[in-house]
């Protein structure tokens, strides 16, 4: 039986691209229209994995993900680094002088801002999927529209590549965890390398020095923290949960800065334990 892999998007999106990277098996792709259905299906159903992107190198944190994460109860197995190159394409036949409209995810738009400066009478349209998009001008035989996705979703579409690389940073890259029902991960997952990655979060006291306190902690014991990240807590005024990532080569030493830590913390809560992603270049 495939596996069932949960993402937002459609086949020839990146969060398809790696959910195939990652798993390296012939899996069963479900697309949601959003992060929080992705949640909500995986939650429902113990044999589905989720794979949902986390932060860009260039775009920063996607904040409600970390928040939806926390909430559902799920845990993290694992992460995927992958390499976000842009493409333009559009219908068969058609040349870079005859579009007069871009559409993409917000997000593709603005890491290709330098390429479409270049095409100054083009309208730019935000659209919820980078090939979505893709999809959206070969269903509605769009000539005069392009869309920025993905090189495989070019091709699954049947839609000419007009430009490649056309983003603006090529050290682009979207880091995505892997999530799962907390009771089954280990039945249906891939059988993981030594963890040595951690994902928690936490409050703090409302007192003078209290996260420098945590973070001395940790140094201490020797956790190299690859993340802090903090969001405000509704309903509680100036005061913030602490999102961190951190990695470690011995495991009990980790274990033991944990029981330093807690103790300091309020409303402590361990997101996952997973081996550390390689990036994909």
């Amino acid at each position: 039986m495939k596996k069932k892999v949960v993402i937002q998007g459609i086949a020839g999106s990146y969060h398809a691209m790696a959910a195939h990277n990652y798993f390296e098996e012939e899996i069963e792709i479900i697309g949601c229209d959003t992060f929080k259905d992705v949640i909500a299906v995986v939650g429902k159903d113990p044999s589905a994995v989720g794979l949902i992107a986390i932060e860009n190198t260039i775009a920063g944190s996607l904040l409600p993900n970390h928040e939806l994460i926390r909430q559902s109860g799920l845990t993290i197995t694992g992460e995927y680094k992958l390499r976000i190159s842009h493409s333009l394409a559009a219908l068969p036949g058609s040349s870079i002088h005859e579009i007069v409209e871009v559409d993409s995810h917000p997000i593709a738009l603005m890491q290709c801002m330098d390429f479409l400066d270049t095409l100054p009478h083009v309208k730019i349209v935000e659209k919820e999927d980078t090939a979505m998009s893709a999809q959206w001008i070969v269903q509605h035989q769009m000539k005069g529209h392009a869309a920025i996705c993905s090189k495989q979703a070019a091709g699954i579409f049947g839609l000419d590549i007009l430009a490649e690389g056309i983003e603006t940073n090529k050290h682009n890259f979207t880091r995505f965890l892997v999530i799962a029902d907390p009771w089954t991960a280990d039945e249906i997952l891939r059988p993981e390398t030594t963890k040595n990655k951690a994902s928690l979060v936490f409050a703090t006291p409302h007192t003078v020095g209290s996260l420098s306190q945590i973070l001395s902690v940790f140094s201490f014991y020797n956790m190299n923290l690859t993340k802090i990240q903090s969001l405000p807590i509704i309903g509680r005024e100036w005061q913030y949960l602490f999102y961190i990532d951190l990695t470690f080569s011995n495991y009990m030493r980790y274990k033991q800065a944990l029981d330093a830590v807690i103790p300091l913390t309020k409303d402590f809560k361990i997101l996952g334990e997973y081996a550390e992603g390689k990036q994909n270049v």
